[in-house]
């Protein structure tokens, strides 16, 4: 059974928008599944900011399912959005993509070597594939279906007949200008933040002002398949519609009423989508949520439709360690499918439900992902031991699973950093790997590295893909024999001392007990003296002997953590390498 939050007894955010949504559904549509929804387009590689568009909704539509509610959550393909532009960094793509600017991005030829039909269903695959890990349950919607086989027909003709209303709320807002972006105080790039979703492809989209008046309809060309067309009469009663495109010059009037090949414009196409559905809840980005933009128009013209906005809460970026600020129509950007090669979909999930979707947060693809899984594993035995924060706890059940069960776990789950420095020493090698893991606890061994996966499997993909090679860790064949000619009488004693502790204290916690305990016995300290007993300099002291092991068994100064690396190297070559 789920590990179910109880979101009487705690005071997280998802708790309280469930309860709020709950209560605005019963009022809008009573008796009726409560529905909350995201959007998504297909323009290129769907990053991580992207995912908290989905996530937010998605940790709200579980509590609510967790409380015995039927909720729908609606996932909005935007694949019938304009193909804006040529992305970089992409493989299996050239110059010859820029042809099809202005095409629905499912019109859009995949990249080369793709088993998929079209640019949308390319990068919408992968995404699948994460959100399926995740444990994210949706309703998926194309955009490209609803439109092409009529579904939004009669909003379609609403829209038009009443472009007088939508141009005037639109007109509020056209004089109005953007604000200035931001030129100064940018974060470094190892703290840039990556944009999170701006929702549907919007930007860059107009809103249906021509010469010949408003429409707020862009058809796609019959001879091109583009949008860079222009209407240029409609008549009500008839719904005949002119339109001219000014990439090939073909110009043909229909019948709106049969026509499928269009869509409505972006600040029109969402209210009328929210409208429709009857979407409650929706969360928004940044861009969306500043003054004349997509989701506070969309607020007055979904009244033209019938429907009320969505409570729509703003999210805040999403950072990536080490990386800059970043679109998603870019190649290069980390997916959650990247992130699911390194971490644990519950790790995953946890970054995003801990925090408010307007707090911005940091994914960790360096050093600091270890750290992350430090806290991640300290929370899990608070949780275990109930000394867990209420809010804490709510956080840890929705990451570790959802209303319909728990996400497949580790059985056996070993810290991050000692894992990631098991595989790095072993380079890929299992039984080495099954020997050294075995080892941490003699107590309890491991009897097959089952056990440890998939975190194992996470963390050396991690250590192979993340950590620069300059960085990985290769013990020395040979000792270092000009280094251990050059130490004095103390600094033999030592080496002495941890060569014949060593079988005494072969584990994990035998071994970070002599490491430390060497410096303190030379210094005349007991080796259980604790760091109020002693004095500043056996701190020193301390570092001073771990830079020499890490130069005798790696010939660096840093290393992993010295009680994994001793057990991975083994007694016999560990005593060869300190000369023993």
């Amino acid at each position: 059974m789920p590990i179910v939050a109880q979101s009487t007894e705690t005071t997280d955010w998802v708790s309280r928008y469930a309860d709020e949504v709950i209560e605005e559904s019963e009022r809008r549509a009573p008796g009726k599944p409560v529905v909350v929804a995201s959007g998504l387009s297909p323009s290129g590689p769907i990053h991580l900011g992207n995912l908290r568009e989905v996530m937010t909704p998605h940790l709200v539509a579980d509590e609510i399912r967790r409380r015995g509610h039927t909720v729908r959550h609606l996932l909005s393909w935007d694949d019938y959005d304009r193909y804006r532009k040529v992305p970089v960094g992409i493989p299996g793509i050239d110059d010859s993509w820029h042809e099809h600017i202005g095409k629905p991005l499912t019109s859009v030829p995949a990249p080369k070597g793709s088993e998929h039909p079209n640019w949308a269903e390319h990068f919408k695959a992968a995404m699948v594939e994460a959100l399926a890990e995740l444990g994210v349950e949706y309703d998926g919607i194309s955009q490209t279906a609803q439109y092409t086989s009529g579904v939004y027909r009669e909003q379609v003709l609403f829209a038009m007949k009443h472009r007088g209303d939508i141009d005037a709320i639109l007109d509020q807002y056209r004089t109005k200008k953007a604000p200035a972006k931001k030129q100064q105080g940018q974060k470094p790039v190892d703290e840039a933040e990556l944009e999170a979703a701006e929702g549907s492809g919007a930007a860059a989209e107009d809103d249906g002002s021509s010469a010949a008046g408003y429409y707020p309809y862009k058809p796609y060309c019959g001879q091109c398949d583009k949008d860079l067309t222009t209407v240029t009469a409609y008549d009500d009663d008839t719904t005949e519609l002119t339109y001219t495109c000014t990439a090939c010059g073909f110009s043909e009037t229909v019948r709106l009423s049969e026509f499928n090949r269009g869509k409505l414009v972006w600040k029109v196409d969402w209210p009328m989508r929210w409208a429709y559905e009857g979407v409650v809840f929706e969360p928004s980005g940044v861009d969306h949520s500043s003054p004349g933009s997509s989701f506070q128009v969309g607020g007055q013209i979904v009244g033209i439709f019938g429907g009320k906005q969505p409570i729509g809460p703003m999210y805040a970026f999403v950072g990536i360690s080490g990386m800059a600020k970043m679109s998603s129509s870019k190649g290069g950007v980390p997916t959650p499918a990247d992130a699911l090669q390194i971490m644990e979909p519950q790790l995953l999930r946890w970054l995003y439900a801990r925090r408010r979707p307007n707090q911005s947060f940091k994914i960790a693809f360096d050093q600091e992902i270890q750290r992350l899984y430090d806290e991640w594993d300290k929370l899990a035995g608070k949780v275990a031991d109930g000394s867990v924060l209420p809010a804490d706890a709510a956080a840890y059940a929705r990451a570790v699973g959802t209303a319909a069960g728990e996400l497949p776990p580790t059985p056996r789950p070993m810290s991050y950093r000692t894992l990631a420095s098991v595989a790095d020493i072993t380079a890929g090698h299992q039984d080495q790997a099954l020997r050294i893991l075995s080892e941490l606890d003699p107590e309890n061994p491991l009897t097959s590295l089952d056990e440890v996966r998939p975190r194992l499997d996470k963390a050396e993909t991690w250590i192979n893909t993340q950590v620069p090679a300059e960085e990985r860790t290769v013990v020395r064949d040979e000792p270092d024999v000009e280094l251990l000619k050059s130490l004095d009488d103390q600094g033999r004693e030592s080496l002495r001392l941890l060569s014949e502790g060593l079988e005494a204290n072969w584990s994990l916690d035998g071994l970070t007990h002599l490491v430390y305990g060497v410096p303190k016995i030379q210094a005349g300290f007991s080796a259980d003296a604790t760091a109020k007993e002693l004095p500043p300099e056996i701190k020193v002291a301390q570092r001073t002997f771990f830079a020499r092991l890490y130069h005798l068994l790696v010939g660096r100064d840093t290393g992993p953590r010295l009680p994994t690396l001793l057990l991975a190297v083994g007694q016999d070559r560990v005593r060869k390498l300190l000369g023993a």
